[in-house]
């Protein structure tokens, strides 16, 4: 499930070799004296900050109420090599490619907060909102063709091959699609699942819009499991290595089905995951949560219906989602889930910060859904109470805050100590403002070598994060460690929403 097994470097700079050498003889080590105390964070400030880093990821043309005011107007002739228009949308995380397959996982990670902690935002809430409708807007856009979907823009070989602003941008912007020959069962499913979730977050802001997005949810699920495929069968020299389905097509048949189910309440979804629970492997890898693999986000979804008394037919699924919670517990050895020394949840794979988020996001959401029940899980010999679930991710958030052995935040903006010099190409060359004039493909390699701070705080950007033994180094080069992405913030507006009101 990691994220691009692929760096996003610009290619031939010879001063590469000899700056990842002498980086990787820094001591990069934490200070001693493991974690910070008990909290005591801003998480309203959090929220603010977490929910105005999608402003910087924006693509198209910017609104008048745009507030990230170094970026500018990018990618306007985007889908225009294929006769449609797929300008907006959101860059997927330090490039200026638009990624279909996370950028939908994003949206849904999105509306469920609002679904879930909406409550909680306050004034917040209306721009959480505005989020997930830049996306929506655009999904429908890649949608509007029956038994189409487009699913890129933009060639990443030749994007990664450049180190260059997104209002510079002159790499190929190819506009990538399935269709019923070249199915792909896996992003189609996921953007089914993006429409309807969204759906439900404008059911009374907007009933009409909520309407076509359900719609064409059902649109494309139907599309999804008539043709199914990988995408990355399909698609494979554009979006592999990059955002490659290793996990199979299947958990997101079942997860767009859990969502049409939730946002419709047609029958016909919950015989269809009832009829498909074993055909689609349901009870697979019940630990794994993330834009590749939705298999412990399925179970802890449907779980509600189970807690609240309504669904005894989705049992199976709430007793997987017992087991993810078991697997996440400190002290239960689970091969698959570890944690570092300063107490962060870490996989295996690159971007471990995502991770982080969406599992803490199902830590607290199971935890509210056992609260109202009156219910807690049964992990052998112990048992987790909703109070437990709900400390592991509040730890989990503090961390990402500056309770870590490096005293550091890992959102640019937050705190006195972040991230100074991320993985991201807007952010690390000059502003519009500052340097009007274009800087080329090539140009901008000596920004991505510089050893200053990026010039533009990319506000509430989340890194990948610190290594298993909590170490982080600070550098353009590390992507792995130093790139935001919005599917690390995603999950992460829900949880900072629920503290912001329960701190």
């Amino acid at each position: 499930m990691a994220r691009k097994m692929m760096s996003s470097l610009p290619g031939n700079v010879p001063e590469l070799r000899v700056l990842f050498l002498l980086l990787l003889l820094l001591p990069l080590r934490p200070i001693s004296g493991g974690g910070g105390g008990g909290g005591g964070h801003d998480y309203h400030t959090a929220l603010h900050l977490s929910i105005l880093f999608f402003e910087g990821q924006r693509s198209g043309r910017l609104p008048p109420d745009q507030r990230i005011r170094w970026r500018h107007d990018s990618a306007l002739r985007d889908g225009s090599t294929a006769g449609v228009d797929l300008t907006g949308g959101y860059y997927d995380a330090g490039d200026n490619v638009k990624f279909g397959f996370p950028m939908a996982f994003t949206t849904t990670m999105l509306s469920w907060s609002i679904i879930d902690f909406g409550r909680n935002m306050g004034p917040e809430l209306k721009h959480a909102v505005r989020a997930v409708k830049w996306a929506t807007d655009y999904l429908l856009k890649a949608t509007a063709i029956p038994g189409v979907v487009f699913v890129q823009v933009g060639d990443a070989l030749s994007d990664h091959n450049c180190w260059e602003r997104p209002e510079d941008m002159d790499t190929l912007r190819t506009a990538y699609k399935i269709d019923t020959s070249h199915p792909g069962s896996d992003v189609a499913g996921e953007t089914a699942a993006a429409l309807a979730a969204a759906s439900i977050v404008f059911r009374s802001r907007d009933p009409q819009y909520s309407r076509l997005l359900l719609n064409r949810a059902i649109r494309v699920f139907e599309f999804a499991d008539r043709h199914r495929g990988a995408y990355s069968s399909s698609l494979y020299r554009a979006v592999c290595p990059f955002y490659c389905d290793v996990n199979g097509y299947q958990d997101e048949l079942l997860w767009g089905a859990a969502w049409l189910h939730k946002a419709s309440r047609r029958r016909i979804y919950r015989e269809y995951i009832m009829r498909n629970e074993v055909v689609l492997h349901a009870g697979d890898t019940i630990n794994e949560f993330g834009w590749d693999n939705k298999h412990a986000g399925i179970n802890v979804l449907l779980s509600k219906e189970v807690l609240m008394g309504k669904a005894d037919y989705f049992e199976s699924f709430k007793q997987n989602a017992d087991g993810f919670i078991c697997s996440l517990l400190p002290g239960i050895s689970h091969p698959q889930v570890q944690y570092s020394p300063g107490g962060l949840i870490f996989k295996a794979g690159g971007s471990n910060m995502q991770h982080v988020t969406s599992l803490s996001f199902l830590l607290l959401a199971y935890s509210n859904y056992l609260s109202h029940a009156n219910k807690v899980v049964p992990c052998g010999g112990k048992s987790a109470s909703p109070a437990l679930l709900k400390q592991l991710a509040k730890r989990q958030v503090n961390y990402i805050l500056g309770d870590n052995p490096l005293r550091m935040s890992y959102m640019v903006g937050y705190g006195a100590r972040y991230p100074r010099r991320i993985h991201h190409r807007a952010s690390s060359l000059p502003s519009f403002q500052a340097h009007p004039a274009r800087i080329g493909c090539k140009a901008g390699s000596r920004y991505y070598l510089s050893p200053n701070p990026n010039p533009n705080l990319l506000i509430g950007a989340v890194v990948g994060g610190p290594n298993v033994t909590d170490a982080f180094p600070d550098s353009r080069p590390f992507f792995q460690e130093s790139e935001p992405t919005t599917y690390i913030n995603a999950p992460l507006v829900g949880l900072l929403a629920f503290f912001s009101a329960h701190p």
